[in-house]
């Protein structure tokens, strides 16, 4: 499943989120004040997380859940409050030692079991649910129809994941933007046409027995990012 470009970039972003902008994403991704542009970046964030747990179930008593690119471990959290058993995980040692931190010692029957690792590794065994909320958006799109593939192979319902929408805005946002200085700005962002990812995903064979299911873009300042729903047929 891997390809060059995958196996780079995967590299790059361990590097980011383990060495460079980890005390900048522990601070987006907790209660701190924040200047202005953060600040719409959190809020998005927080939007979007709201959108994937609505689509998934709200009881989540023995389902499994993967936590697809966990980071700070805002789902996980909640997945587990609601039941799941949850498997979150993501490229960064550092990330995943803040998410175990800032999880509340009570999760009524739910449990999160924290990895290091690759989001893709079968080893993971089989789910109910993946969540991939902004774990793919720095990816070629297909080698996320092939991430995607990977998912499909080992869940038994629903795959949820969002991707950064090829649109004018997000461009110039791109080009121009500065929610990092540059020495800890993350690797690039890789935009895609909501036609172009429709299209890969239909045409795809290891993903004919699922369905486009809901979709939802969320804007908030700095933060343009859209959730698409997976369903098995």
């Amino acid at each position: 499943m891997a390809t060059v470009s995958y196996q780079e970039r995967r590299g790059q972003l361990k590097t980011y989120f383990d060495r460079t902008a980890v005390d900048a994403w522990a601070r987006l991704t907790s209660t701190a004040p924040l200047g202005r542009i953060r600040a719409t970046v959190r809020a998005g964030r927080d939007e979007m997380r709201a959108t994937l747990l609505s689509y998934v179930p709200a009881d989540l008593e023995n389902r499994r859940v993967l936590d697809a690119g966990c980071g700070t471990g805002a789902f996980s959290v909640e997945a587990a409050q609601r039941g799941a058993s949850v498997v979150a995980i993501d490229l960064s040692p550092t990330l995943v030692d803040l998410a175990r931190d800032r999880t509340p010692p009570r999760l009524g029957v739910g449990r999160i079991e924290f990895r290091t690792g690759d989001m893709s590794d079968a080893a993971l065994g089989d789910f109910d649910h993946v969540v991939a909320m902004d774990s793919l958006i720095h990816y070629k799109a297909p080698d996320v129809v092939r991430v995607l593939s990977g998912f499909a192979a080992r869940t038994r319902h629903s795959i949820s994941f969002t991707f950064a929408p090829k649109t004018p805005a997000l461009w110039l946002l791109w080009i121009a933007g500065r929610l990092f200085p540059r020495k800890d700005r993350a690797p690039a962002i890789e935009p895609v046409s909501e036609q172009e990812i429709r299209r890969l995903i239909e045409r795809e064979p290891l993903l004919q027995g699922w369905r486009i299911g809901r979709t939802r873009r969320v804007k908030s300042g700095f933060y343009k990012s859209q959730a698409l729903e997976l369903t098995r047929i």
